[in-house]
């Protein structure tokens, strides 16, 4: 009888060692498959390459390092007589990058080189040049916003290799008849200045303002969002 209940003994207690050991193995496969597939997901996020649209704002000087700048607006240079950008800094949608790159090299080809005024403005600093000069004439009313918000507007000119202005008959932000592309008051050579200016933006899928010569939109640029987004400075 001694005998038997040993027996019966030995064979519970390895049946519930056996349990538990394949409790533990079977604990230790969901864990090593939990740890597997966490490893995975972080490859995959660290491997991602962030992607770049074309709705994306970017920096102009991260793809061409090829523009003269002059960001009137981050000086007191300017008709509001104020500093309303904390720096200077061209940040467009990277669709608009994209052609005014374009344009650029067919200005170099002819020894030009875009030099930039103005480019992507937040909404906060569209409502501050209104509260400024309160005038649709000469600033968008931010109520509704402008291409400049959307970051498809650009106010630029051109400079020669030796970064001297082409005459273009007015400085910018010159607001007058003078300012049209369709004033004919001037000169031969400031005509034809004015004229190469605009058909090589145009040819590059912008277009033109025309009260303002300086000025070009990315066609259809108003089809985007306004936006606010506001870029760092260092």
């Amino acid at each position: 009888m001694r005998i038997f209940l040993k027996i019966v003994v030995v064979f519970v207690v390895v049946g519930l060692f056996s349990c538990k050991t394949k409790y533990y193995d079977k604990s230790m496969v969901v864990a090593s498959n939990t740890l597997q597939n966490n490893e995975t997901k972080v490859s995959l996020v660290e491997s991602k390459q962030i992607e770049v649209r074309d709705t994306s704002f970017v920096n102009l000087k991260e793809y061409s390092t090829d523009f003269v700048y002059d960001m009137k607006y981050a000086t007191e240079a300017n008709f509001l007589k104020a500093k309303v950008y904390d720096c200077a800094e061209c940040f467009l949608r990277l669709k608009t990058v994209k052609a005014l790159v374009k344009a650029n090299s067919k200005f170099m080809k002819l020894g030009y080189k875009i030099k930039i005024y103005d480019c992507y403005r937040p909404l906060d600093v569209q409502k501050k040049m209104w509260a400024i000069v309160s005038n649709p004439i000469y600033v968008a009313n931010p109520s509704k916003g402008s291409i400049h918000n959307r970051g498809g507007a650009l106010d630029i000119t051109l400079v020669d290799n030796n970064g001297k202005e082409l005459d273009m008959g007015t400085p910018f932000d010159f607001f007058g008849p003078e300012a049209s592309h369709d004033y004919k008051g001037f000169s031969k050579e400031i005509i034809e200045n004015r004229a190469l200016f605009k058909k090589i933006m145009i040819g590059s899928k912008f277009q033109s303002f025309d009260s303002e010569w300086w000025h070009y939109n990315l066609k259809n640029a108003k089809l985007d969002p306004i936006s606010n987004f506001k870029w760092k400075c260092n």
